[in-house]
């Protein structure tokens, strides 16, 4: 049978670029500082620099998920979410459900699972990242159904997520002051939690300053994932036992030598269980989202549940934490 296809048909296929819907955050502090005509004119030049095409929507937190779910029934694009830790966490139960590979596009101050996924650098620099890089899966951690995808912290560490919103408030010109006061104002007024914890099959009773649980472990001093599928879940219990051991220790978290504090506990298991023996409502947080729930907290690992886009392993290169990556916003 005679070839009948059309080269010219063929080339002009093949160039076609691929396409990504990005849905942005409206709030984000880099979209409210550039302006949102500007922000999204740098989006589209970025993607199209890179030989990809994107079109951009602007969406207001409450419509971040109607959003995404439609962008990911779209099958001729490439879904990504743009915003800061809080905002992908928000977006969770969407990504989740994508059988696709989705793409996460960093725009908030610390970007704990931005630099986790090797999205380091400028703007442009992060979306030539994700037109080029690779699909991988990572795992995510559930508390009776609520999802997240880094950090689930209470006591110190919740107290300090309070304090930041409090202090961008106060402070909007500076993220350094902001930080700094509300640093502050954690070690001088947090009050220490009893609890009842299980994991790895083993049980203790703990009274601590804050405990933090992490899916999947970080890497020395930096407070990085090297891997996201590694199926277990980190916890981190810091009992300091006074205002001037607090302090020391949020020395040590600025100063990366957290890894080595002696009043710093460190566990790994696939399941964790953690009961407030006050038996009151509090505070806890997922990626920086404060929440004011009550116990028990029984944390479940949920594997490879998000497939989303990394950089190539050539464009990952380390870089040091800032102190705020204790406290994701």
């Amino acid at each position: 049978m005679a070839n009948t296809s059309d080269p010219l048909l063929e080339t002009e296929t093949q160039a076609q670029p691929r396409c990504f819907r990005v849905i942005a955050n409206a709030r984000a502090g880099t979209v409210l500082e550039a302006g949102a005509a500007s922000f999204a004119r740098r989006i589209e030049v970025a993607f199209a620099a890179a030989g990809c095409r994107a079109d951009v929507e602007l969406v207001p937190p409450r419509r971040l998920q109607e959003r995404l779910r439609a962008a990911v029934a779209d099958e001729a694009v490439t879904t990504v979410v743009a915003g800061g830790d809080g905002s992908i966490n928000g977006a969770l139960p969407v990504l989740a459900g994508c059988k696709r590979p989705v793409g996460v596009l960093p725009l908030g101050t610390v970007n704990v699972l931005g630099r986790d996924l090797g999205l380091t650098g400028t703007l442009e620099e992060q979306i030539s990242a994700i037109c080029t890089g690779d699909p991988v899966a990572m795992d995510l951690g559930s508390v009776d159904g609520r999802l997240f995808h880094s950090l689930s912290g209470m006591g110190f560490f919740s107290l300090m997520a309070r304090q930041r919103e409090y202090a961008r408030r106060r402070f909007p010109f500076s993220r350094l002051v902001a930080f700094l006061f509300a640093a502050t104002r954690s070690i001088l007024f947090t009050r220490s939690i009893r609890i009842e914890m299980e994991i790895a099959g083993e049980r203790r009773q703990v009274e601590a300053d804050a405990v933090l649980v992490t899916v999947n472990q970080f890497d020395g001093a930096e407070w990085r994932r090297s891997r996201l599928d590694g199926g277990e879940f980190e916890v981190h219990i810091l009992d300091t036992g006074g205002l001037l051991s607090r302090a020391k220790a949020a020395l040590s978290m600025l100063t990366g030598g957290w890894r080595n504090s002696h009043n710093l506990v460190s566990l790994t298991g696939t399941s964790v269980t953690i009961i407030r023996r006050d038996k009151r409502r509090g505070h806890v947080t997922f990626d920086g989202e404060v929440e004011r729930r009550a116990s028990p907290f029984t944390y479940r690992l949920v594997p490879g549940a998000l497939n989303v886009i990394a950089a190539r392993p050539a464009e990952i290169q380390p870089e040091p934490h800032p102190a705020e990556h204790m406290f994701p916003s």
